[in-house]
């Protein structure tokens, strides 16, 4: 009878490879397979951030999973797109899934793990999440003390993004892209412009930092986000 394989999800953390947890690091090399993800016309981000740690004798694969579809309409691509990586746990091999941050963290492993969880053993190893590496980048601390702290995506509603904002003390945003034009406007409409600090692909050799009046909406990049510290000093 042949065993399946056993299914990793891991976090390799926001770019820099040193990031890479001692656990991680241990079940890629060990993996047979390693799967990741990349929008269709660019290189996988995640492979990049580990590609000094596979071995060269590994099978990889290769998956799509669209952000900018309705939950509904993704449901079938999703569907379709685990399907080589089920066809190698029902042949007994083990793979290790590639998560850039964190894979429960707005990770694309979530969409994987619903899938699968039910005919397979998996097992989620956590990963440097953006919400930790841009303050850290930044050089401001967060949060302090019993401060309160939202995280938000920028593709939500205005209203819903100015609600938010006036119930907390500190927050991240996130998903910035083509949403940063709106987000702006908010935070100076809210008073909050001299607070929020701009950071683009934190922790990688891109990374940017840029006073948040002189970012240009048209270069805005998905892993970019706006930090609003607590105004809380203690």
């Amino acid at each position: 009878m042949n065993t399946k394989g056993r299914l990793y999800g891991i976090g390799v953390g926001p770019g820099d490879p040193e990031l890479l947890t001692l656990k991680a690091l241990r079940l890629l090399r060990a993996a047979p397979v390693v799967a990741y993800q990349s929008a269709t016309d660019r290189e996988s981000i995640a492979r990049g951030i580990v590609a000094q740690y596979l071995t060269g004798q590994q099978i990889e694969v290769l998956f799509h999973l669209p952000r900018a579809l309705e939950p509904e309409k993704a449901k079938s691509i999703y569907d379709k797109e685990v399907e080589p990586i089920a066809a190698h746990l029902a042949a007994g091999r083990d793979v290790v899934v590639l998560c850039e941050g964190d894979p429960f963290f707005y990770g694309s492993f979530m969409y994987l793990f619903t899938r699968l969880c039910d005919e397979y053993q998996i097992e989620v190893v956590p990963g440097v999440s953006s919400l930790m590496a841009c303050p850290v980048a930044l050089g401001v601390p967060f949060t302090y003390y019993n401060d309160i702290l939202t995280v938000l995506p920028a593709p939500l509603p205005a209203e819903e993004l100015t609600t938010q904002l006036l119930m907390t003390d500190a927050a991240a945003i996130m998903k910035l892209g083509r949403h940063f034009t709106k987000v702006r406007d908010i935070l100076h409409k809210l008073g909050l412009a001299s607070r929020a600090r701009y950071i683009e692909r934190a922790t990688m050799t891109q990374q940017r930092i840029i006073p948040l009046d002189e970012v240009d909406p048209a270069q805005v990049p998905y892993f970019a986000m706006i930090v609003i510290p607590t105004k809380n000093r203690l």
